[in-house]
């Protein structure tokens, strides 16, 4: 081989981004975001079937209107999940699996 003969420049991995994609990455599949997804959702779709609930149904359920009020507990319960995710973010784990205090 001669001296003229270098391999070309490989594009540079900026380690710097790196942690924050993977931090992004990891709060993407936080299992409290999930959770908290899906109460919002069904929470919603009881709701709505509370509030467009017949004579009928609330009669059955001895004159409590169940699906309003278990979609309202659903949707504060999915409202807690998404705020803990907010206010209590994973953090990143140090090369010895311990995790770091959030600041």
């Amino acid at each position: 081989m001669t001296d003229n003969d270098t391999a070309p420049p490989s594009p540079q991995h900026d380690a710097s981004t790196e942690p924050a994609h993977k931090s992004k990455f990891g709060q993407l599949f936080d299992i409290r975001a999930i959770i908290g997804g899906l109460f919002l959702v069904y929470g919603v779709l009881i709701g709505a079937a509370g509030v467009f609930a017949g004579p009928q149904a609330i009669h059955k359920a001895e004159g409590v209107n169940i699906n309003l009020w278990t979609g309202i507990a659903m949707l504060l319960v999915g409202a807690l999940f998404l705020m803990w995710l907010k206010l209590r973010p994973l953090s990143p784990q140090t090369s010895g699996g311990e995790e770091t205090e959030p600041m």
